[in-house]
């Protein structure tokens, strides 16, 4: 089955067997009470997978069980045909975490010098990621200088630094203003047009509107997955927001 792809192009329905990520009855628990209930996913390499919910609903456990972060209670999570945490995968994931793991003394350029030197990546590559970013003209100052699009964009850059195959980004545009957000989303589109997998969580229905294929989680329970267009087709529904509604209602009883 082929949908239609927002920006003119073909998006296939997720093959299991090529899967960049495969989840396969996930669930997960916190404090006694479960956080992940029997979650299974699909997500296909080159493309941008919105993971989309309201706050609280697992978006950010299922990316930490992704990254090998969290423990599995029971099921099954395949990262890049490796089982999750595995350390072969440390260097193929860039992960970019909602409060920015970035050191606030140090400018733009210092802060990807010091993780270029753990990833091993060149001089020449950390200009391009200040430049992919739109950072060059304030590289140089300290971080804790910047407006906070600015540290995100810092944030990103580390993730971005050492061409990693798989982006894991937990609500990368939060709090930023309309353009910026465009801007990165923008971003988002060119690097799986090169061939990276994004997992980009959000809780802002518009923007589920940017990806290609999208899950939709409520109280650790998927309600809804597909491309956008192919939700909008299902449910009749005249915008996005409306169509997962319907769904989180047939799926819930809500």
């Amino acid at each position: 089955m082929m949908t239609a792809h927002r920006n003119g192009a073909r998006a296939a329905t997720p093959d299991v067997k090529q899967a960049a990520i495969l989840i396969e009855h996930l669930r997960a628990r916190y404090g006694g009470q479960d956080v992940l209930r029997d979650i299974s996913l699909a997500i296909p390499p080159g493309c941008v997978y919105g993971l989309v919910g309201p706050s609280g609903s697992g978006k950010t456990t299922l990316m930490r069980t992704i990254l090998g972060l969290k423990r599995i209670g029971s099921g099954q999570v395949t990262v890049l045909g490796r089982p999750a945490g595995d350390a072969a995968l440390r260097s193929l994931i860039g992960y970019m975490p909602q409060n920015a793991a970035i050191y606030p003394d140090l400018s733009a350029r210092e802060n990807l010098e010091f993780f270029g030197a753990i990833y091993g990546v060149s001089a020449e590559r950390i200009s391009e990621t200040i430049e992919l970013v739109e950072l060059g003209d304030v590289s140089h100052r300290a971080v804790m200088t910047y407006s906070g699009g600015q540290r995100q964009r810092v944030a990103l850059a580390a993730a971005l630094l050492a061409r990693p195959p798989l982006l894991v980004l937990d609500e990368p545009t939060v709090g930023l203003d309309p353009r910026l957000r465009n801007r990165l989303w923008t971003l988002f589109d060119e690097q799986a047009k090169a061939g990276v997998t994004l997992l980009v969580s959000t809780h802002v229905m518009d923007e589920a509107a940017h990806t290609d294929h999208l899950a939709f989680l409520v109280d650790g329970q998927l309600v809804a997955t597909g491309t956008p267009a192919a939700l909008l087709e299902q449910t009749g529904a005249p915008t996005l927001e409306a169509a997962v509604l319907q769904l989180t209602e047939e799926r819930l009883g809500a």
